[in-house]
């Protein structure tokens, strides 16, 4: 009898494959996101272009047109921190796909420019919104053992979007690529409002039985009593312990890890990662090699693409820290090779035209270098460096954080641009990398194999002797 019934237990249990569906369903909002931050790439280009028409726009609109996602996500982010764990992680991750809807539509139809800044504005509304609610719902539905590759997918289907759109972009109008791209928010809603809602939030409002449930949806087992345990135990202490926004600066564990977050996404954006997002084809048009700047950018974001996915994969393994410095070494040097080329061809009296190749080689490289550390590892340590009960307003900070530094860096690249060259930007992303290297190297820690317990009492510069009791010579200063 025993024997039939481990047997029928065995059979009732399915493969988890719902926390791949949940996890990819609504990383398509992320897709989307990913899209609407592309756009200025193959666009801004056509509307330079323009000539007789209400959306002619100069390199000052174009910038502002690019940038006004970022603005959008501001809000998006402080909306989404507060009302996140009102409506539910479900609930709010589908609401952005009407916002991104209604903003391709705007952009497909648009006849003036403030339609089109308004249209953008909404999107990047939608951006702050699903950045802050995708990761927490993944964190909560995935198991331990796959939580690090669905985790990560939020950086590839980000680009993975860039990568689309500027395909797409490259060759049909600017309505037909927005009608196209309005089809994205439409499939992620109908895909994702059959997944299942975290459990963690269930039991967050006393739905046990819906909890239960949804974890069996989830695991593809019968028999989650266990884990529905440990889940209501953790929201039980969290509810007793409830985080305020002020916790990320008064306890010393969320200060350090708001400074090592900072410092990140810092170096990540003065690398000007984002400038070059949106920028891509008039850089490759400034370079003039025999490559047309359409194929050179998808060739650019492709190489991008894969690099990502291939840096989820083996983090784990490697380790953040070794990663963090590969990627921002490689990185200075392409980026140094890159201004080099412009400062030859405009400042010099030296035919370039025999090494044009140059500036695509370096681009390629530069994005083989960043995409293999910098472009995911700082999203990554986020969700490993605070705990649950403040990482709502985390998520939130970061994101305002990320928003403020990729508009001052994006309108920083266009004036300079303009006014001193484009060799000018080139070389200050280089020493910025420098920089950022320097400041990984001496405050971030590492954090392979470490659990989130182990990483909090890092960042409250406590032992694990000290945690079980144990005698230690180490004062504190």
């Amino acid at each position: 009898m025993k024997i039939s019934a481990g047997v029928n237990s065995k059979v009732k249990e399915k493969k988890p494959i719902f926390q791949y569906l949940a996890a990819f369903t609504g990383t398509l909002t992320i897709m989307t996101s990913g899209m609407h931050y592309g756009w200025p790439s193959p666009s801004l280009p056509i509307l330079e272009k323009m000539v007789n028409s209400s959306l002619v726009i100069n390199h000052d609109e174009g910038s502002w047109m690019a940038v006004m996602p970022l603005l959008g996500a501001l809000i998006g982010a402080l909306i989404a921190a507060t009302i996140v764990d009102i409506l539910g992680r479900k609930r709010a991750i589908y609401i952005t796909c009407f916002p991104f809807f209604a903003a391709w539509i705007m952009i497909a139809f648009a006849k003036s420019l403030p339609i089109l800044y308004i249209a953008r504005f909404i999107a990047g509304i939608s951006d702050g919104w699903a950045f802050t609610a995708v990761p927490m719902y993944i964190g909560e539905i995935a198991d331990p053992n796959i939580r690090g590759l669905l985790g990560s997918g939020l950086s590839s289907a980000w680009i993975f979007g860039i990568l689309l759109i500027n395909i797409i972009g490259s060759y049909l109008s600017i309505t037909t690529t927005a009608l196209i791209s309005s089809i994205v928010p439409i499939v992620a809603l109908l895909t994702f409002i059959w997944m299942p809602e975290s459990p963690y939030y269930l039991v967050m409002k006393g739905n046990h039985d819906e909890a239960k449930k949804n974890l069996q949806t989830l695991r593809g087992k019968e028999d989650v009593d266990n884990e529905l345990d440990r889940v209501s135990l953790a929201v039980k202490a969290q509810t007793q312990n409830t985080g305020k926004f002020l916790d990320l600066f008064v306890t010393k564990s969320n200060r350090k890890a708001v400074y090592i977050i900072m410092t990140l996404r810092g170096a990540q954006q003065l690398s000007g990662t984002t400038a070059i997002t949106f920028y891509t084809q008039l850089i490759f048009n400034e370079a003039g090699d025999d490559i047309s700047s359409e194929l050179a950018t998808i060739i650019y974001f492709s190489v991008q693409f894969l690099l990502t996915i291939f840096c989820s994969s083996i983090v784990d393994k490697a380790g953040r820290r070794p990663l963090l410095i590969t990627s921002l070494l490689g990185s200075a040097v392409a980026l140094f090779c890159e201004g080099s080329y412009f400062f030859v061809k405009t400042r010099t009296n030296v035919d370039t035209s025999s090494f044009s190749c140059i500036p695509v080689i370096s681009l390629i490289g530069f994005v083989i270098f960043f995409s293999s550390g910098m472009q995911s590892i700082p999203i990554l340590m986020l969700g490993e460096l605070f705990p649950a009960n403040v990482k709502a307003f985390a998520l939130c900070l970061a994101d305002m954080y990320f928003c403020v530094m990729a508009t001052i860096v994006s309108k920083f690249f266009q004036i300079v641009k303009d006014s001193c060259g484009i060799d000018v930007p080139f070389y200050v992303f280089t020493a910025s990398c420098l920089l950022g290297l320097v400041f990984i190297v001496l405050f971030v820690p590492e954090t392979k194999g470490k659990s989130l317990e182990e990483i909090q009492l890092y960042l409250g510069g406590k032992t694990g002797r000290e945690k079980r009791g144990e005698k230690t010579d180490k004062v504190e200063v």
